[in-house]
């Protein structure tokens, strides 16, 4: 496998920033990268950790690498992972203790952090189908539909690691039980997170403006949960049916959300901790970035988005990633730590890497390779 130091990568995209929104990679240097970045990640993290969301978001983007380019070896390092958590989440099995207020022991089964690893074992599932696979997934997920709650998802991140579940385990089943709650929590979580006029999303009800408000009294946005919905919706928008009733307000709302992520993009190709307010805390930040490059790649890929329009946005946020987020070792670095807002000070650096990020930065790459192979 060709290895492309970044400096390589440098020159052969573009020479400038403004060049690089009109001038493409190619797709097998793209390709390289991923392996570069992916080899590097499983090399160097050899132990399997827990289910919680940050491996498993990595893990949904090393399933998207295994599907792309067709390593065995990527699906062999997920399927380890589901293996040595049992192919569940949190792991109690008493359904009277069950959660899903914060919190990362076994009781937090409703959580959705502990969800987002059903869509790994799905994807698993799919490619070599064995019932035990799916069936903590179907018997956790089965039981939260049968209450009455619809409060679930009350953060940001929590549609990202709950929204796919969903549409995926609605396409195994074709119970369209997953699809109408689907739909009611999101409408939940949209009215205590969602702001019209922005059309993007507080991280959770304490951000709401004018109760919590950026340094400079702006609305704050968090790019990492604002991507993390973004990122969601081109998921469900994968797998869920045409005929869903509510297929086009999934479809508005990322329309929504692409032009107003597109129009805070910095003029250095990545977005900004806090979206619409850069000095709050300034400079790169790379899980939100790769995100919003993923979303935005999809949604050209599919039809939803005008490629005149976000191609140049894409190609910037791609500059960013493999010029100063990509190190010359495959490590990822710029990502914001494990948090829930953008936190003046806080020190983000090329030494800054973490699971999410990388599996962002593969969701990213994965997509922009179909987007070059259907020019």
């Amino acid at each position: 496998m060709k290895v492309i130091p970044c400096a390589i990568l440098s020159s052969a995209f573009c020479i400038g920033i403004s060049s690089c929104t009109t001038q493409l990679p190619k797709s097998d240097e793209v390709i390289d990268v991923i392996h570069q970045v992916n080899n590097y990640w499983q090399k160097t993290h050899l132990e399997h950790g827990r289910s919680f969301w940050d491996n498993a978001a990595y893990h949904t983007g090393n399933m998207e690498a295994f599907f792309l380019t067709g390593d065995s070896s990527y699906y062999a390092y997920s399927e380890a992972w589901a293996v040595h958590n049992e192919w569940k989440g949190a792991k109690s099995d008493n359904k009277s203790e069950w959660k899903y207020s914060y919190g990362e022991t076994d009781e937090y089964v409703l959580f959705g952090d502990y969800q987002v690893c059903f869509q790994v074992y799905t994807d698993l599932y799919n490619v070599k189908p064995d019932s035990q696979k799916i069936a903590r997934a179907r018997e956790v997920m089965e039981y939260q539909m049968s209450t009455d709650k619809n409060d679930y998802w009350w953060w940001s991140d929590g549609l990202y690691m709950a929204m796919p579940v969903m549409t995926k385990m609605y396409r195994l089943t074709d119970n369209p039980l997953y699809l109408e709650k689907m739909h009611e929590y999101w409408a939940y979580a949209n009215s205590i997170m969602y702001d019209a006029e922005s059309g993007l999303y507080y991280r959770d009800a304490k951000y709401v403006y004018p109760n919590h408000k950026s340094v400079n009294g702006k609305k704050d946005f968090w790019a990492r949960g604002d991507g993390w919905v973004l990122a969601a919706l081109a998921k469900v928008l994968k797998d869920l049916p045409e005929t869903d009733r509510y297929r086009q307000e999934y479809i508005d709302c990322f329309q929504t959300m692409a032009k107003a992520v597109a129009a805070c993009q910095q003029p250095e190709g990545y977005w900004t901790r806090s979206m619409l307010d850069p000095e709050h805390a300034p400079g790169p930040e790379t899980s939100g970035t790769a995100f919003f490059t993923y979303g935005l790649l999809w949604g050209m890929n599919n039809g939803f988005l005008d490629k005149a329009v976000y191609q140049p946005v894409v190609m910037k946020a791609w500059h960013y990633l493999t010029t100063m987020a990509l190190q010359p070792d495959g490590r990822i670095g710029y990502v914001q730590p494990i948090g829930e807002k953008a936190i003046p000070g806080q020190v983000v650096d090329a030494n800054s890497t973490a699971n999410f990020g990388v599996g962002a930065f593969l969701l990213a790459s994965c997509e922009l390779v179909r987007f070059l192979n259907t020019r």
